[in-house]
């Protein structure tokens, strides 16, 4: 039987989602293809009618999630104050992927850093665009910012969810969010 362009279409759609909440939930080694294939409500034997290899999943998956990263927010406070939030620190499955997935791509393909390295790219510009557009920073100040306020904010996250100390896993996110208020006030002595 003959699926037409739509339907495959919609159901590469559906194994990129299926991956993207698998692997950060689970890390790349953790899922199998005929894990991404359940959870996308497909036979495991159409996998390579999609993608030629699991390396290929993971290099477009990374590039799938890149595309939905923009939460329209200008603010870096309170962009921060949504990121090192418990509920962001709680799921992971739905999280950032960069904290699920950063030092696990450092080990992938080429193409699955690349796609990464982009992901980081479009990241430091929103946040710079932030910064430079209210007109505290010039656009070397506002890049510096987003670059030092990024790497804190992801950091914190990595940090509050491998702890198992629920108060310092709190205190983490919490202080980073004040360091990130603090500067972003201060906009004398930016990020």
């Amino acid at each position: 039987m003959r699926v037409s362009r739509e339907q495959v279409a919609l159901n590469r759609q559906k194994i990129l989602g299926a991956a993207s909440r698998l692997f950060r939930e689970r890390g790349y080694d953790a899922v199998t293809v005929a894990d991404v294939m359940s959870a996308a409500g497909l036979t495991h034997g159409g996998f390579y009618g999609y993608f030629k290899s699991k390396d290929e999943l993971i290099a477009q998956t990374l590039e799938h999630l890149i595309g939905q990263g923009d939460t329209g927010e200008t603010n870096l406070a309170r962009y921060a104050a949504r990121y090192l939030s418990s509920e962001h620190r709680d799921n992971i499955a739905d999280g950032c992927p960069t904290a699920a997935l950063g030092a696990e791509t450092v080990r992938q393909t080429p193409e699955a850093r690349a796609a990464m390295a982009a992901g980081l790219r479009k990241q430091i510009e929103r946040l710079s665009a932030r910064g430079a557009g209210d007109g505290a920073y010039d656009a070397a100040q506002a890049r510096r910012a987003a670059i030092g306020g990024w790497s804190a904010m992801v950091g914190a996250i990595i940090l509050a969810r491998l702890v198992d100390d629920p108060a310092l896993s709190d205190e983490v996110l919490n202080e980073t969010l004040a360091w990130i208020e603090h500067q972003d006030a201060d906009t004398s002595a930016p990020l």
